[in-house]
């Protein structure tokens, strides 16, 4: 081997890693290179493939961006992605919830959990992810496929060997043709959130910079199984209907009137339920300036349904839930971000993360959706080329529903119920996330940190005991972005 080739072998090692550790030339003061763009970074710290090309701007589906290791198979385009994740989180009380956070079991200081802290590393949250676009005559056809490591744990999961198992996120194709859009699959909730349009990628889907698996108390979601149709209205306007995966939900802090009623509804793990129709959601969202800044807002309604057999007499009983949601981001300033969103439904709060129940049955096999609501706002500021701040505050509520009786109270927050059935839950947060390299390349390398207060407040509190739990806790992760 002569000295050429070992100089040529030398820099082929060495200038990808210069190339992500070499100072790079400041920008002139007016230059638009100064500045990332504050979805860019956001963009890289939590999808695993960014957005379409803006040919199409609103559509959620279409050419995948130009990536190093995208490839080509026949007439389709196969662009994957994903990140690598190390993730550690230390709590001043015991959740043991993992590096994904129970909201509604916060242990209160009464309690040997309440005053033990806790402290978690793990690479579950690393994901993988897997688009594929054809163009088959007028379509554009685009499917993806997304999965991380927090599917079922072992019971020795920690002793040895971490055996974390691979679980499903989402798994759907979306055809679009002119403005008409069809998705089918397991995708986020069209009630979730959007930064952007209706579009199904996760670049577009608001769910928080935050670390935490479980993202944050207030936020409205889902990942389920859905037939979407979307209008393409216009370039600003994007009407959207979805029928999803229904849950009869009432979790374990409701009291039915007999355990004859529990395998009729979900009561925090019986997924076999009896549901009488899908969940039907409707989104309107809007896209465009306002002053010169970017907005986007949308308004959101739910429908779902409800129904029970009475045991003995076998009458069935029906009801109808509801639900409300306004949402929207602003760019008050270049590069920071305002985020607002609110929910309000009678009989959808599993779409609160299952904090509260859907609804509670009556003695006489009657059905009552229960009330919730829940807000997130807060912001996102890209301050300097490779540093984010965010800071959110969000909260849920549920109200009581219940009935006395001499043969004991049934229900949800009654007098002398049990301690997890949540009145308010709410969480303050702030993290900064740093990209100490981005590069399409080599992807990307960023720190992301997560600092949030919570506290939790039941219905019912015996005498004398705390009327509410608190909790501190502080997340780092650094992430490596695959390009």
């Amino acid at each position: 081997m002569n000295k050429t080739s070992v100089l040529a072998i030398f820099l082929a090692l060495c200038c990808p890693v210069w190339a992500a550790v070499a100072p790079k030339p400041k920008a002139a003061p007016h230059s638009k290179t100064a500045t990332v763009p504050a979805r860019e970074t956001r963009a890289a710290a939590t999808p695993a493939i960014a957005a379409p090309a803006a040919a199409a701007p609103q559509s959620g589906a279409g050419s995948p961006p130009n990536a190093p290791l995208g490839f080509r198979i026949g007439g389709a385009t196969f662009t994957p992605g994903g990140f690598l994740d190390w993730t550690s989180v230390w709590r001043s009380t015991t959740v043991g919830s993992g590096i994904g956070t129970n909201f509604g079991s916060i242990p209160f200081s009464n309690t040997p959990s309440g005053q033990l802290s806790e402290f978690n590393e793990s690479a579950q949250n690393s994901r993988l992810a897997l688009m594929v676009s054809a163009h088959p005559g007028a379509e554009q056809v685009t499917g993806y496929v997304e999965a991380d490591f927090l599917g079922v744990l072992p019971a020795n999961g920690h002793v040895s060997s971490n055996s974390n198992g691979l679980r499903m996120r989402l798994y759907w194709v979306d055809a679009r043709r002119g403005h008409w859009e069809v998705l089918g699959g397991q995708s986020w909730s069209l009630l979730t959130p959007n930064r952007k349009g209706l579009s199904p990628l996760p670049a577009n889907i608001f769910f928080t910079s935050n670390m935490d698996t479980n993202y944050q108390v207030g936020l409205v979601w889902s990942r389920d199984a859905q037939l979407r149709v979307i209008d393409h209205i216009n370039r600003h306007w994007t009407l959207g209907v979805s029928l999803e995966n229904p849950d009869q939900y009432v979790g374990s802090s409701v009291v039915l009137p007999s355990s004859d009623y529990a395998s009729q509804f979900d009561t925090g793990g019986n997924t076999g339920a009896s549901n009488p129709r899908p969940d039907i959601i409707a989104k309107l969202a809007y896209d465009g300036h306002w002053a010169g800044h970017r907005v986007h807002g949308e308004i959101a309604g739910l429908i779902s349904g409800f129904h029970d057999a009475v045991p003995g007499t076998l009458a069935t009983n029906s009801a109808t839930g509801a639900g409300g949601e306004l949402d929207g981001n602003i760019e008050l300033l270049p590069h920071l971000d305002l985020v607002l969103n609110s929910f309000f439904s009678d009989g959808g709060g599993r779409y609160i993360f299952g904090l509260g129940p859907d609804l509670i049955v009556r003695p006489d096999g009657q059905i009552s959706p229960v009330h919730s609501a829940s807000t997130l706002d807060g912001f996102e500021y890209q301050f300097r080329r490779r540093w984010m701040a965010y800071g959110y505050y969000g909260a849920a509520y549920y109200g009581r529903d219940y009935v006395l009786g001499p043969g004991g109270s049934v229900g949800y927050g009654f007098p002398g119920s049990s301690s997890s059935s949540n009145r308010a839950i709410q969480e303050g947060t702030f993290g900064v996330v740093h990209t100490f390299w981005k590069q399409p390349r080599y992807g990307a390398l960023q720190l992301i940190t997560q600092y949030s207060y919570l506290t939790r407040a039941p219905w019912w509190m015996a005498p004398g005991a705390p009327r509410n739990a608190s909790l501190n806790m502080v997340y780092a992760d650094l992430r490596y972005v695959l390009p």
